[in-house]
């Protein structure tokens, strides 16, 4: 009897989505700690992170638009499709990062349970966030956090590639925001088996966009993008960021600064990407 042949998976981009090659056609190789090839991945381009705000932007009226309900059940189908992969995600975190069996299924644990948290704040970070303010006349005086809109994510690199991920893009959504994220450049293998997971999660087509490559190529065209609203430098430490954060500032967008290893769950990273909305009413006089 013949052996059967393996059949490689090609990891692609994600953008819109869908799963396209990048457009100039390269790759580079994924490999273990110890060299040994993995997979090639997409080496996205300039003109690949174009087409993923302009499919980031033309999610974001119908992902801000769905009620908080419909975002948070969503977010929660995307922990349930994760754990029914949890062993795929495990055997590619331990075969990329070189990390043990069980160190990989905690990741895989970790990030399920970080999508559950923020699903869980979708219908409630608003009443934390927002209030009635008092003011001197007949009035209503009322301010409600809305999305800031087109979100640039530099996810944290070097390691916990699926939980540096999460950690960064699922509290981007909640308020309703659309995401462009620059994977983990080292490991790239997790992003776009999370987008499979998204692409069957209900997950509106643009709302997440993942793009594979080199994070000193892109970040730049990245803080430069007029249509980029919001960027979240997390994994940028390496790079000259204050660079990035000068080039943010001439398109006025709001920036998180890099921070050492993975975000912890907060309620703050949720309001990092909203902007405030004061709404004034007429008491009735009857």
């Amino acid at each position: 009897m013949n052996a059967r042949l393996t059949v490689p998976k090609t990891y692609k981009l994600y953008i819109g989505g869908k799963f396209p090659r990048s457009e100039s056609g390269r790759t580079y190789e994924a490999t273990t700690p110890k060299g040994a090839f993995l997979a090639n991945a997409s080496l996205a381009s300039r003109k690949d992170l174009r087409d993923a705000v302009v499919a980031a932007r033309g999610a974001l009226a119908g992902w801000a638009g769905a009620t908080a309900y419909n975002r948070g059940q969503v977010l929660y189908r995307v922990a349930e499709v994760l754990e029914g992969r949890s062993a795929q995600f495990a055997e590619e975190i331990a075969a990329s990062e070189g990390v043990s069996a069980a160190n990989a299924r905690a990741q895989v644990a970790a990030a399920i349970d970080a999508w559950v948290w923020y699903a869980g704040w979708c219908d409630k970070y608003v009443q934390v966030a927002g209030s009635g303010n008092p003011v001197a006349g007949p009035y209503f005086n009322l301010s409600v956090p809305e999305p800031t809109g087109v979100v640039g994510l530099v996810a944290p690199q070097g390691g916990a590639s699926l939980l540096g991920l999460v950690r960064a893009v699922a509290p981007a959504l909640v308020a309703g925001n659309t995401v462009v994220v620059v994977a983990d450049e080292a490991h790239p293998l997790s992003a776009i088996s999370l987008a499979e997971v998204l692409a069957t999660s209900d997950v509106p087509g643009g709302v997440v966009n993942v793009l594979t490559g080199r994070p000193a190529e892109l970040a730049p065209w990245l803080a430069a993008h007029a249509d980029v609203n919001a960027l979240d430098l997390g994994g940028a430490g390496a790079l000259d960021w204050t660079a990035l954060e000068a080039s943010a500032a001439d398109t006025l967008k709001r920036v998180l600064r890099p921070e050492p290893g993975v975000a912890d769950l907060s309620l703050d990273r949720i309001l990092a990407f909203t902007e405030t909305k004061t709404v004034w009413h007429t008491k009735s006089l009857l």
